[in-house]
């Protein structure tokens, strides 16, 4: 009988903990502070250059890293709102 409780006890454990491991990376797509893939910073480079950011441009350096960062917000903005 101890054998038993023992299996159903690990039973019971693994069918609660496998929704848990996919909750979380669920979770951590959404978060914003989660580190990002090297696909998905290749792809926020790429926006941020289509969007006139030059990062050998030393000399306007703050004001163009923000320019092009107010025109991606802007455009990401605009597709969340009207998805095709």
């Amino acid at each position: 009988m101890n054998i038993l409780s023992r299996i159903a006890a690990g039973a019971l454990l693994g069918t609660l903990l496998v929704p848990a491991v996919f909750a979380q990376t669920a979770t951590q797509n959404s978060d914003p502070s989660a580190p990002k893939t090297r696909a998905e910073v290749k792809a926020d480079l790429a926006a941020w250059r289509s969007a006139g950011y030059d990062p050998l441009d030393w000399i306007n350096y703050p004001a163009n890293a923000q320019q092009a960062g107010r025109i991606v917000a802007a455009q990401r903005a605009q597709s969340a709102v009207n998805p095709q």
